[in-house]
């Protein structure tokens, strides 16, 4: 499949224009937390900052590498993207920005009403997970694969409640730490009991949902959004969709994307509830009171 990829050219497999968005976001967070920063503020821990350009890396990789071309191509790559970008990538970043950075966020005037509503538990794992499994409704995943904007309007603000949804399982400021421990294990199932029914209606779903990968003209259409124009042009009386690409029939590989889906979310969110567990048993077993030294002997 990579040789056949070549056909579409650098641009599209390695998207220079993203690379540089990535890497000026990189430098924006560089010199924010690093020469700009104000005074009385501290740099960011070498932990944050590995967290924080390690989602640079995570991000440029799901929408400006290979692995974006794919997700037009073919079902299984689009929802190893969607696992990436909205259950690991926020997670990352939320982690690698210092607690002055998001003060300023939550205090910012005209959004920090949103924010605070938006970023409340019940709220935020009812929009993700009803924006998420909206957004592969056949009707709403063609739409949005129609044109750049709508595809970029579409992810990036379900990418935004994403956000919202892991600030109350990694909140940054202590007013936001809304839910106990147990709670934010509650919190994580929850989630993975609500987009089940997405992934369920995908995987056992007997014919192809979506025109974009079934269609010729959708096809080329969703193509579009990665592949330069004339690149694209010179190449339509040859292609005629999916199937030049990967033998997988696209049934197999639409149920394949929704497994794919699902097994991702229950990785994801079986090691953060792992992380959350052991946290907190080890913050309770470090403030209960030892024996005193008097009945240690005695015993």
């Amino acid at each position: 499949m990579w040789l056949e990829l070549q056909i579409f050219g650098f641009r599209a497999l390695w998207s220079p224009y993203y690379f540089v968005f990535v890497l000026l976001l990189s430098a924006l967070y560089f010199y924010i937390t690093g020469p700009g920063r104000e005074k009385g503020t501290e740099r960011p821990s070498t932990f944050q900052q590995v967290m924080f350009y390690s989602g640079m890396l995570l991000l440029y990789i799901v929408k400006g590498s290979p692995v974006d071309l794919l997700g037009h191509i073919m079902f299984t790559a689009h929802m190893t993207q969607m696992a990436i970008y909205y259950l690991l990538f926020p997670i990352l970043v939320i982690k690698g920005l210092p607690l002055w950075i998001w003060e300023k966020v939550f205090a910012a005037k005209g959004i920090k009403n949103v924010l605070h509503l938006l970023t409340r538990p019940l709220i935020s794992l009812l929009l993700f997970n009803g924006l998420f499994s909206m957004y592969h409704m056949p009707v709403v995943f063609d739409y949005a694969k129609s044109s750049d904007l709508s595809h970029t309007v579409i992810t990036t603000i379900i990418l935004f409640i994403a956000f919202c949804m892991w600030i109350s399982v990694f909140p940054p400021l202590e007013r936001l730490d809304r839910l106990s421990p147990i709670l934010k294990i509650g919190f994580i199932f929850a989630n993975g009991v609500l987009i089940t029914p997405a992934c369920g209606l995908i995987i056992f779903a007997g014919a192809p949902l979506y025109e974009t990968y079934s269609e010729a003209g959708a096809w080329m259409q969703a193509m579009s959004l990665c592949v330069p124009a004339d690149v694209l042009n010179g190449l339509a009386s040859n292609l005629s969709g999916p199937n030049y690409f990967t033998p997988m029939p696209l049934v197999e590989d639409q149920q394949l994307g929704g497994i794919i889906m699902k097994i991702a979310q229950e990785v994801i969110f079986g090691a953060i509830i792992a992380y959350i567990f052991f946290s907190w048993f080890n913050r309770e077993r470090d403030t209960i009171d030892p024996l005193p030294s008097q009945v240690q002997t005695e015993s």
